[in-house]
């Protein structure tokens, strides 16, 4: 048998043998949350469009949960009130897989062509092992919406504004019409100077509130005036699921947790995080600072329940790149996939629901808050991608003749892609040092 088949055959039987495996630990692992967060939108939906009440006064029976988020949300997610619930789980079930393997290919693609990984294997591989992941698991269980919030910014920040696109900061305004949070990533093009994009961003948001406003204008006004303060909507703060830095000082004190804590806490976190990200795009590395962003807005947002934390995805596939770009066998190489087998097993293990009724002594305080100190972790020490290698000839001398990297129109390694402006070029190569 010819060595393509061959090793076709073996990756075939690998990807099946995982995917088995994954569904043995998701039949144990797994909570099973029967759509809960998408029964909240349908209901909120259907009472709103089909029963004459207003949105923001429905609550799920039984629960004090409601519809929390802007009346642009509801604009995008209108069509769910004409859909049988069956659809609506196919809906956002599809929707939550298909966005997941674009932005995967994205980060992933150059990662298997510099190994010489067979790209749709890297891809399947990848997508088994974020089947296991919890906050993944937990997104599509809840039937929540932030892979695809995640996707919308990740258009910007990795193709959009590494190529100057003019509108490089729609996808980021609309993430952030559709929910308040992603507004950060709004800040990190503010404080890392792309003027223009920030702009857009901030156009775009606003233009998508001012639509949903002038067609919902009593929705308007109770979700601004009332239903955005009314923090009692979203859940208790020191619930294990919170893994912010709020959530860290609430389960310190549940009856009494102190603003000004967090609020410095919050302070010294976002220092590091506008320090680094204005390192990364200084170097290039937009898709570092996508990351950095993902895990500071995970870090100071009042409430991260464990489902949010998809947006550490993409530090957990960046610190494999990292990885697998250092020499072979190097104690660099060994620390970062270490690290990131590490940090992926303890986001698949639910570690910090063994503190859930208990969250009090010193393994309490470590434990209850696994999940913040890796995103503190990620935030901190993900490397940032320099660019220049002096081992590329070496490398290149061993690149075969017509192999990928050598392919008309695939950048070669550790070139910038000169299609885009000075400045925002995106490098494809190998990391050096870390900042």
């Amino acid at each position: 048998m010819a060595q393509g088949p061959r090793r076709t055959i073996q990756q075939v039987v690998g990807v099946v043998a995982l995917a088995v495996a994954v569904t043995a630990f998701l039949s144990v692992a797994a909570v099973r949350h029967g759509f809960f967060d998408l029964k909240v939108y349908y209901g909120a939906l259907t009472w709103w469009v089909h029963d004459g009440g207003e949105i923001y006064d429905f609550l799920k029976p039984g629960t004090q949960y409601g519809f929390t988020y802007p009346p642009f949300a509801a604009l995008v997610m209108l069509p769910m009130a004409y859909l049988p619930w069956w659809a609506a789980i196919a809906v956002s079930v599809a929707a939550s897989v298909v966005v997941t393997a674009v932005l995967f290919w994205w980060l992933i693609d150059p990662v298997s062509r510099r190994s010489g990984w067979t790209r749709w294997f890297a891809l399947a591989v990848a997508l088994c092992l974020a089947a296991a992941y919890e906050p993944m698991r937990e997104t599509v269980n809840f039937g929540q919406v932030n892979m695809l919030l995640l996707f919308l910014v990740a258009i910007d920040l990795l193709r959009l504004l590494p190529a100057g696109n003019r509108w490089a900061g729609v996808g980021i305004g609309l993430a952030t019409a559709i929910k308040l949070t992603p507004g950060i990533f709004i800040v990190y093009l503010l404080v890392t100077r792309r003027w223009r994009a920030a702009v857009t961003s901030m156009a775009a948001a606003a233009g998508a509130t001012l639509l949903a406003a002038a067609l919902f204008p009593d929705a308007s006004r109770e979700f601004w005036t009332e239903a955005l303060w009314n923090t009692g909507r979203v859940g208790e703060l020191a619930f294990v699921s919170n893994q912010s830095l709020r959530g860290v000082v609430a389960r310190l004190n549940p009856e009494h947790p102190s603003t000004l804590a967090w609020l410095a806490l919050v302070l010294a976190t976002l220092a590091l995080w506008a320090w680094r990200s204005r390192a990364a795009v200084a170097a290039g590395d937009e898709a570092t600072g996508l990351a950095l962003t993902g895990a500071v807005m995970c870090l100071v947002s009042p409430v991260t329940w464990v489902h949010h934390l998809v947006w550490l995805l993409p530090a957990l596939i960046l610190l494999v790149d990292n990885g697998m770009a250092a020499p072979a066998g190097s104690r660099r190489r060994r620390l970062l996939l270490g690290a990131a087998i590490v940090g992926y097993g303890f986001l698949i293990s639910r570690i910090v629901w063994a503190w859930e009724k208990d969250f009090t002594g010193l393994d309490g305080f470590l434990g209850s808050n696994a999940y913040v100190w890796i995103s503190l972790a990620l935030l901190a020490f993900l490397p940032i991608r320099r660019w220049g290698d002096p081992g590329r000839s070496n490398r290149r001398r061993a690149t075969p003749a017509g192999s990928a990297a050598e392919a008309p129109g695939v950048p070669q390694l550790d070139q910038p892609d000169r299609r885009a402006p000075a400045g925002q070029r995106h490098r494809i190569g190998r990391p050096l040092t870390v900042r």
